[in-house]
């Protein structure tokens, strides 16, 4: 039986954000998207999580990871289902809107880490880290979307299920680990700030390499064009006569 838990709130970095998330979830096709994405996050750690369960010699945690395992599920059909609806709501767009997935990343379920090497303090460590993080992520997208309610509906029964995963994630670390939970919690702190560098490196990278490209058409090119459309005319019309010497070699065709 699930107790109930207090109010999730998003954090102070993520209310800075706040008219940033609004933008994002304006646009009704980059809303649908991005529901879509996440279905397919939750249905990934849901797979994990029955692999973990799989894993583990503790009875308690087998027991509580296949019920996460489930909400996951579950949260992904929701995802998936309301994503679905708003897409049928509009036609088809040749192009889709920008996503931003790395301003607004909501949960990223298990981040590709190898569940088969983990030792259940580490994976509880880094399962509440995320989940405490999408709570408050999922706390704000809530908040955004009053012009939303459908998904607004779909963001509050998720957030009931967060913030049960984010307390029994706690709970257990410190049963399991009572002496280097602490530990434990920095190192998956470090961890997650190490991907999440590594997220707005690659996204800056791909912006910068954007923008060269783009001054390299605009600048650079023409001259050459121009260049080349100079020597066009100097050539003469028609077919160009070659001397009597080079056309007697039969070894090459100069």
């Amino acid at each position: 039986m699930r107790l109930v838990s207090p109010k999730v709130r998003a954090t102070p970095l993520d209310r800075m954000l706040r008219p940033v998330h609004s933008w994002i979830w304006a646009d009704a096709e980059r809303r649908a998207r991005k529901l879509l994405r996440f279905a397919e996050t939750e249905a990934d750690g849901g797979r994990d999580l029955s692999r973990a369960a799989e894993l583990t010699p503790d009875p308690l945690l087998r027991r509580l990871y296949l019920a996460h395992a489930s909400d996951e599920q579950r949260h992904a059909e929701l995802f998936r289902r309301r994503g679905a609806g708003i897409l049928r709501s509009f036609p088809s767009r040749s192009q889709p809107a920008f996503q931003a997935n790395w301003l607004a990343p909501g949960e990223r379920g298990l981040d590709d880490l190898r569940v088969d090497n983990t030792p259940d303090d580490a994976l509880l460590a880094f399962l509440h880290l995320s989940e405490k993080a999408a709570a408050s992520r999922f706390a704000l997208y809530r908040e955004v979307l009053a012009h939303d309610p459908a998904t607004r509906a779909v963001f509050d029964e998720i957030l009931s299920d967060e913030a049960f995963h984010m307390n029994y994630t706690y709970s257990q670390l410190t049963r399991v680990a009572p002496r280097r939970y602490r530990r434990r919690l920095w190192w998956s702190r470090l961890a997650r700030l190490w991907k999440g560098y590594l997220r707005l490196a690659t996204a800056l990278a791909g912006m910068m390499g954007t923008i060269v490209l783009t001054i390299q058409y605009f600048i650079l090119l023409p001259p050459f064009a121009w260049l080349a459309k100079r020597a066009g005319r100097r050539e003469a019309p028609g077919w160009t006569p070659i001397s009597s010497k080079r056309n007697n070699s039969i070894r090459s065709q100069y």
